[in-house]
C-alpha cells in the first residue's frame, strides 16, 4: 500500500517516472514493484539503524541503480 500511495502522489518526486521506466525495462509491472520494494525496505532499514529520518535521495538513487542494471541486462 505504501508503494501504491507513493506512485499515485509521486512522492518522493520522480518515483512514478522511475516506476514507469522500470516497468518498461523489465516488461513486468510486478517485477518493477519488487525492485521498488527492495529499495524502500533498504531505506527504512538504514534509517532505523542510523536513527535518522528516511533518506529520499538514497531511495531514488537505489531505484536508479536497479534501473540501470535492468537496462544493461541482456534480454
Amino acid at each position: 500500500l505504501a508503494l501504491r500511495e507513493q506512485l499515485s502522489t509521486d512522492q518522493p518526486p520522480g518515483i512514478a517516472e522511475l516506476h514507469r521506466r522500470l516497468c518498461a525495462s523489465s516488461g513486468d509491472h510486478h517485477h518493477a514493484e519488487h525492485e521498488l520494494m527492495e529499495c524502500l525496505a533498504e531505506m527504512i532499514w538504514e534509517s532505523q539503524r542510523a536513527q535518522r529520518p528516511p533518506d529520499q535521495q538514497a531511495y531514488l538513487g537505489c531505484v536508479q541503480k536497479r534501473l540501470q542494471k535492468l537496462s544493461a541486462a541482456p534480454k
